[in-house]
């Protein structure tokens, strides 16, 4: 027998809700319905309702993680990660050398877990190449890696194996968002599918994304589609081959290994008063400095003056390695 509140049923949400609140609702058990009254579980008497003994049903309790069901001896638990990454519905996982041979318990689990995802992949290698991707092995659910991801209210159509994305930088993209003002001219230097632009694209007045993968061309086409962007303007090449031929309001230099070798690109396409967001890789002990250093440097070339307007740490990379943020304001003298 399990102690319920006994309330009218029109009265049951209210009550359940005040139940909730005080935090004696019982979770372990279900709810019963019976003719014109609702019975709620609680963990201990209510004053100022009726309290009544009733046989309720368990309540299932879902999972909320994959290793909560894995199953794996238990020595190797504390080698699981804690987190991967979902791209629609595809689960991108890296499995340490001390859980191999348990890849498709742990690829099984994150499908029992996370209902909309139909394929669970374990990272192969680092990011590598001029496109960024990577080697990908699937060990669990079906062999696709094409998927249509959804963010910050858009769509993005990507084949995981063919282009970089990372669904990390979902609240950094709105960030710049927020900050993008109506009127700009904005220029995504290596633009992959789309992110940044599209969701730009519904503000400004126009973006032009550059990218080198003829892939993550092929899908920010498809997206513009998809999103009904039409004010973004696909650039297949190297951003250096369009260096000074569009003049941006707001500059986004999304290339964390490598965005320090392209600033000088990006100081020829920028004019007074232009914003450029830049990003990078940095060490815990000075995440920001040798980054700033450069970018005085390279403004010196150009009689500039830099103002810093803002510097964030996005996430951890590696150890003892941030992916780092810089906002600059550009002014020419």
């Amino acid at each position: 027998m399990v102690l319920a509140v006994k309330v009218p049923r029109t009265e049951g949400e209210k009550v359940r809700k005040k139940l909730l609140e005080r935090g004696v609702l019982d979770r372990r058990y279900r709810i019963k319905v019976e003719e014109d009254y609702i019975f709620i579980p609680v963990t201990s008497k209510v004053e100022e309702f009726e309290i009544v003994d009733i046989e309720l049903e368990k309540a299932e309790r879902k999972p909320h993680n994959y290793r909560e069901v894995v199953k794996i001896p238990e020595s190797l638990r504390k080698f699981l990660p804690s987190s991967f990454d979902i791209i629609g519905n595809i689960a991108i996982i890296e499995i340490p050398e001390e859980l191999k041979g348990y890849e498709r318990e742990i690829g099984e689990a994150i499908i029992k877990v996370h209902k909309n995802v139909k394929a669970v992949f374990m990272k192969g290698g680092r990011v590598k190449g001029k496109y960024r991707v990577r080697e990908l092995i699937l060990i669990a659910g079906e062999n696709s890696t094409e998927t249509l991801h959804r963010e910050n209210g858009i769509r993005l159509k990507l084949d995981v194996t063919k282009v970089y994305f990372s669904p990390r930088l979902a609240t950094e993209r709105m960030r710049i968002f927020n900050k993008a003002k109506s009127g700009e001219v904005v220029l995504d230097m290596f633009a992959g599918v789309g992110p940044y632009s599209i969701l730009l694209a519904k503000k400004v007045k126009v973006v032009f994304a550059c990218d080198i993968n003829p892939w993550a061309i092929r899908y920010m086409e498809e997206n513009i589609r998809l999103n009904k962007t039409w004010n973004v303007i696909p650039i297949l090449g190297d951003a250096r081959e369009i260096a000074g031929k569009v003049k941006a309001d707001r500059i986004i230099m999304n290339l964390p290994r490598s965005a320090k070798d392209f600033l000088r690109e990006a100081f020829t396409s920028a004019k007074d008063g232009t914003v450029i967001h830049y990003y990078g890789f940095g060490p815990e002990k000075d995440p920001f400095g040798e980054h700033i250093n450069v970018i005085r440097k390279i403004a010196q070339e150009f009689n500039a003056d830099v103002k810093i307007l803002d510097k964030r740490i996005i996430r951890n990379y590696a150890p003892r390695q941030y992916n780092i943020a810089i906002d600059f304001k550009v002014t020419f003298s």
